[in-house]
């Protein structure tokens, strides 16, 4: 992996951004009864534009996940699944597939459309991980499909004191993330700090950002985010970023943050468009059979 130590002088964060509201989350069912907890919920979309879902799975119970996720279609934005144990078999039509191991990310870009499967290969064990939806802007939302497995030696590091920050998108301290998305600035950390360790990540304050910790407890700007939760960070006009700081246990925990891109979102399961009218053409193409 591409580690780059802490030489440099670290970016000054004066006025850190406070911690708006926790969220629990929603207990729900997907795929083929894969238990999960939906952290962005779609009333939530305007407010972390561009970011439109988030769900933690996590169990040790094969019976939560065994089913997978079968054929299904997806149209209009991206997909960031990123593995923390587990393993994840990826199949799609437009010919991808990829086998998703623990610290490997799976980026899709949907575009105009393509049916995939998410399938467990494993009998037994834990499974866990995050899926992140990311808005594409109007003009790439029909665009060709993507896609790219990004192993976990792929993904560089940030190291500092007690820290390291795994970059899958975006950039931290200098490093430059395995993923880079113009439009929307996209940023996603893995953050893993050792007992009473602190990370300042600069951050504009138009973009919109959350942190979910899934080890651990984690102060953010003096307020405690337990685990499993996500704290949606307060869009103050004068702050210039992120503070965090663990807890004696130590702490894990996902900081993603992004510029909004302020366009109509129109949603039908699967399928995020502008328009009811795309959405329409949409579910119409689907059953056409004519996503890729």
């Amino acid at each position: 992996m591409d580690t780059a130590a802490s030489t440099t002088t670290r970016p000054a964060v004066t006025a850190p951004r406070p911690v708006e509201r926790l969220l629990r989350g929603q207990d729900t069912r997907d795929g083929a009864g894969v238990r999960l907890t939906r952290l962005l919920t779609q009333d939530l979309q305007r407010r972390l534009d561009p970011f439109l879902m988030l769900d933690l799975f996590g169990t040790d119970n094969p019976g939560d996940y065994i089913g997978g996720f079968p054929d299904h279609p997806h149209r209009g934005f991206e997909t960031v699944t990123y593995m923390l144990q587990g393993r994840m078999r990826h199949r799609d039509s437009a010919g991808h597939e990829g086998l998703l191991v623990p610290g490997g990310v799976q980026w899709m870009t949907a575009g105009r459309g393509v049916i995939h499967s998410e399938m467990p290969e494993q009998q037994d064990g834990a499974m866990e991980g995050f899926q992140l939806w990311l808005n594409l802007p109007a003009r790439d939302k029909l665009r060709a499909p993507w896609y790219r497995d990004i192993a976990s030696a792929e993904i560089p590091e940030w190291q500092g004191a007690g820290v390291v920050a795994r970059v899958i998108a975006g950039a931290s301290h200098g490093v430059a993330g395995a993923v880079q998305r113009v439009d929307t600035d996209a940023m996603f950390l893995d953050l893993h700090l050792a007992p009473g360790a602190g990370f300042e990540q600069p951050l504009p304050a138009t973009h919109n950002a959350f942190v979910v910790v899934y080890r651990g407890t984690l102060g953010v700007a003096g307020s405690a985010v337990p685990a499993r939760q996500l704290a949606i960070l307060a869009n103050t006009p004068a702050s210039d970023g992120v503070a965090l700081q663990a807890g004696p246990q130590g702490a894990r925990a996902i900081l993603v943050a992004g510029r909004p891109l302020k366009e109509p979102i129109a949603q039908y399961g699967p399928f995020v468009m502008n328009t009811q009218q795309e959405i329409l053409q949409a579910v119409d193409d689907f059953r056409a059979g004519r996503l890729a």
